[in-house]
Protein backbone atom coordinates (compact mmCIF):
# COMPACT_ATOMS: atom_id res chain seq x y z
CA UNK A 1 0.00 0.00 0.00
CA UNK A 2 1.41 3.59 -0.67
CA UNK A 3 2.43 5.88 1.94
CA UNK A 4 -0.44 7.88 3.66
CA UNK A 5 -0.61 10.94 1.66
CA UNK A 6 -3.18 13.97 1.70
CA UNK A 7 -6.30 13.98 0.47
CA UNK A 8 -6.51 15.90 -2.46
CA UNK A 9 -2.97 14.15 -3.73
CA UNK A 10 -4.38 10.71 -3.38
CA UNK A 11 -7.78 11.70 -4.99
CA UNK A 12 -5.73 13.11 -7.67
CA UNK A 13 -3.60 10.18 -8.03
CA UNK A 14 -6.59 7.50 -8.17
CA UNK A 15 -8.03 9.78 -10.87
CA UNK A 16 -5.08 9.49 -12.99
CA UNK A 17 -4.93 5.85 -12.41
CA UNK A 18 -8.79 5.57 -13.86
CA UNK A 19 -8.02 7.73 -16.73
CA UNK A 20 -4.70 5.54 -17.54
CA UNK A 21 -6.66 2.26 -16.84
CA UNK A 22 -9.73 3.23 -18.85
CA UNK A 23 -7.51 4.36 -21.91
CA UNK A 24 -5.47 1.43 -21.53
CA UNK A 25 -2.18 2.67 -21.20
CA UNK A 26 0.59 0.27 -20.61
CA UNK A 27 0.98 -3.51 -19.93
CA UNK A 28 -0.89 -6.08 -18.38
CA UNK A 29 1.54 -5.97 -15.33
CA UNK A 30 1.66 -1.84 -15.06
CA UNK A 31 -1.92 -2.11 -15.33
CA UNK A 32 -2.70 -4.54 -11.97
CA UNK A 33 0.14 -2.35 -10.21
CA UNK A 34 -1.71 0.87 -10.93
CA UNK A 35 -5.05 -1.35 -9.92
CA UNK A 36 -3.16 -2.09 -6.58
CA UNK A 37 -1.67 1.23 -6.32
CA UNK A 38 -5.37 2.21 -7.18
CA UNK A 39 -6.96 0.08 -4.32
CA UNK A 40 -4.83 1.43 -1.26
CA UNK A 41 -5.47 5.05 -2.30
CA UNK A 42 -9.55 4.40 -2.37
CA UNK A 43 -9.04 3.45 1.07
CA UNK A 44 -6.97 6.15 2.22
CA UNK A 45 -9.78 8.18 0.67
CA UNK A 46 -12.04 6.29 2.33
CA UNK A 47 -10.95 6.45 5.59
CA UNK A 48 -9.69 10.71 5.74
CA UNK A 49 -13.54 10.77 4.84
CA UNK A 50 -15.28 8.74 7.51
CA UNK A 51 -13.07 10.91 9.79
CA UNK A 52 -14.46 13.86 8.34
CA UNK A 53 -17.54 12.87 8.76
CA UNK A 54 -17.07 11.66 12.00
CA UNK A 55 -16.26 15.26 12.87
CA UNK A 56 -19.19 16.62 11.22
CA UNK A 57 -21.45 14.63 12.60
CA UNK A 58 -19.86 15.90 16.38
CA UNK A 59 -21.94 19.51 15.53
CA UNK A 60 -24.36 20.00 17.48
CA UNK A 61 -27.59 22.26 16.92
CA UNK A 62 -27.82 24.35 19.94
CA UNK A 63 -30.34 27.69 20.39
CA UNK A 64 -27.89 30.03 19.39
CA UNK A 65 -25.74 28.04 16.32
CA UNK A 66 -23.92 25.04 16.08
CA UNK A 67 -21.15 23.59 18.58
CA UNK A 68 -18.38 21.67 17.53
CA UNK A 69 -18.49 18.47 20.43
CA UNK A 70 -15.29 17.50 20.50
CA UNK A 71 -14.29 13.59 20.64
CA UNK A 72 -11.90 12.89 23.96
CA UNK A 73 -8.65 13.92 23.64
CA UNK A 74 -8.94 16.22 20.59
CA UNK A 75 -7.98 19.64 20.65
CA UNK A 76 -8.69 22.59 18.07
Amino acid sequence: MPAKVKFEKALSRLEEIVENLEQGKGSLDEAIAAFEEGIGLARQCSEKLDEAEKKVKKLIKTDTGFQLDLLEGEDI
